[in-house]
């Protein structure tokens, strides 16, 4: 059984991965070329390594990091949650997709969000590393406690169970605002730096929601082909 659910995680993590490092090898990569204008002060140098070479990596690093996530969370945390999960399957596999969204990137991005190149930030690297585990924790925990809530409320009317469950989220605010100042400066224009923040998080959404979708059709397919493996017994 856990042999089965690794195996459903990791083929789900390199079809996540393989969409996530496509997304980056067309848009991301494009954006990010881009911007590197204004690192280095709008010259006309060209690309250190060829066009090739970077979509490789870019699908390659993709793979990685959906593998990564489809064994850890969608293999050893489904085998281990799916009982505690809300909903039944692929609202299960969503709502475990957001916990991990949240644990992964959107709580640490509520203090440290994602910076493009050219942008120099005052914190040093220690620091944004030892805040990024700590807010990768507080995101674990906030998950948790909105698995909790939903099970408490669940009994009650939908408005109330949604409410409940999304309330633990505003636990967030404390590490915000305990957080220290970040300033930041560079060439790149705020509408760019915007721009390149909201293409990471859609990046890392539709990662999440890759694995997710080919998780419930995985699981589904599995479910199917046990039930028809049961010989037939005679009355």
């Amino acid at each position: 059984m856990a042999t089965d659910h690794l195996e459903r995680g990791a083929l789900a993590g390199v079809a996540g991965g393989l969409v996530y490092g496509l997304f980056v090898a067309t848009v991301g990569n494009s954006f990010t070329a881009g911007l590197e204008t204004f690192e280095h002060g709008h010259g006309g140098s060209g690309p250190v390594v060829s066009g090739l070479t970077t979509t490789i990596t870019s699908v390659g690093g993709g793979v990685f990091w959906g593998l990564l996530f489809g064994v850890a969370v969608f293999g050893i945390g489904y085998y281990f949650l799916e009982p505690a999960l809300p909903g039944t399957g692929a609202t299960r596999r969503l709502a475990l997709a957001g916990a991990g969204f949240l644990t992964v990137s959107g709580a640490p991005w509520l203090v440290l969000p994602p910076q493009p190149p050219g942008v120099e930030q005052a914190l040093s690297t220690e620091t944004r590393l030892a805040w990024y585990g700590g807010l990768m924790l507080a995101g674990a925990l906030v998950a948790v406690a909105c698995g909790v809530a939903y099970r408490r409320a669940s009994s009650r009317s939908r408005p109330v169970t949604v409410a409940a469950t999304l309330a633990p989220l505003a636990l967030l605010a404390i590490p915000v605002v305990l957080s220290p100042a970040n300033p930041v400066h560079g060439d790149v224009p705020a509408a760019l730096v915007a721009a390149y923040r909201w293409t990471v998080v859609f990046g890392q959404s539709v990662l999440w929601g890759t694995l997710a979708a080919a998780h419930t059709w995985l699981g589904e397919s599995a479910t199917t082909s046990v039930d028809t493996d049961y010989p037939a017994t005679a009355d």
